[in-house]
């Protein structure tokens, strides 16, 4: 009896740390929710934060961008184009407000304008526009109708210009830039001569003919212009400078010189 009763006080407490063992490893039920709770309550704050920012800027970019424009300032010599012309011209594309309008659509319209040759357009906060223009600077007439500028380029204006004053050049379509090189050319070599391009014509063939200031035609040709129009000055100084009022061509088109032609006795009684 006796060991029978320590073998099984020895088993008590053997069943009692069991028990305390499977104990401590319980769970407590809702302790690891708290920190993911935090966790999202944070991201849910920083994308509210975002959007009110987000919306506090979108509205106001709409505030902004309906302040109308309150004035335009054209600057540059203005010659041939009245500046309220400008500003009546761009009013429309003004409707949208300061920063909704379309600068390139404006400089579009105004290049459009016969007498423009360049603008650039731009904005001065708060609502300011402002529009530089550079006029069209007339070399000559064109045909008819037309005026062509410093770089070969043919517009057409109503207006007259004075027209008178400028040499007039003609050639078949897509030839004004070539002429106007060929015109830019006699005048360099025709200035020490004190005579003046009047009028100068290409034809379909390439041939130029010039009309001199004192009524005498030059008869070109096509190629070696440089070199005809050296010996034309060399033959001008010696022969014919004194008696250019009598003369009413000069073919250049000879290899090695030149062909005059005198007017008539009854032309120069009119003259």
């Amino acid at each position: 009896m006796r060991m029978l009763s320590k073998s099984f006080g020895k088993d008590k407490p053997k069943a009692r740390q069991r028990r305390q063992g499977s104990g401590a490893t319980r769970k407590v039920p809702g302790k690891g929710l708290r920190p993911s709770f935090y966790a999202w309550l944070n991201r849910l704050l920083v994308f509210v934060g975002v959007g009110v920012v987000i919306a506090a800027t979108a509205q106001a970019l709409l505030h902004i961008s309906a302040i109308p424009v309150a004035r335009i300032v054209v600057t540059g010599e203005l010659e041939n184009t009245r500046a309220e012309a400008l500003q009546d011209l761009i009013q429309p594309a003004l409707a949208g407000g300061f920063l909704s309008t379309d600068l390139q659509h404006i400089r579009s319209q105004i290049k459009s304008l016969p007498w423009i040759f360049d603008a650039s357009v731009r904005r001065r906060w708060p609502n300011v526009l402002e529009i530089h223009v550079v006029e069209q600077l007339a070399i000559g007439r064109w045909g008819e109708n037309g005026f062509i500028n410093h770089e070969g380029q043919v517009f057409y204006s109503e207006k007259d210009l004075n027209r008178g004053t400028l040499p007039r050049l003609q050639g078949p379509e897509g030839s004004a830039k070539v002429l106007m090189g060929n015109y830019q050319q006699l005048t360099e070599e025709l200035a020490p001569l004190n005579l003046v391009v009047m009028q100068l014509v290409v034809d379909e063939r390439g041939q130029l003919e010039a009309q001199l200031g004192n009524g005498t035609s030059l008869v070109l040709g096509g190629d070696e212009i440089a070199e005809r129009l050296q010996r034309f000055a060399v033959v001008y100084r010696a022969e014919l400078e004194r008696q250019i009022g009598s003369v009413s061509s000069v073919d250049l088109r000879y290899k090695n010189g030149l062909a005059v032609a005198f007017h008539k006795p009854s032309q120069m009684a009119g003259r």
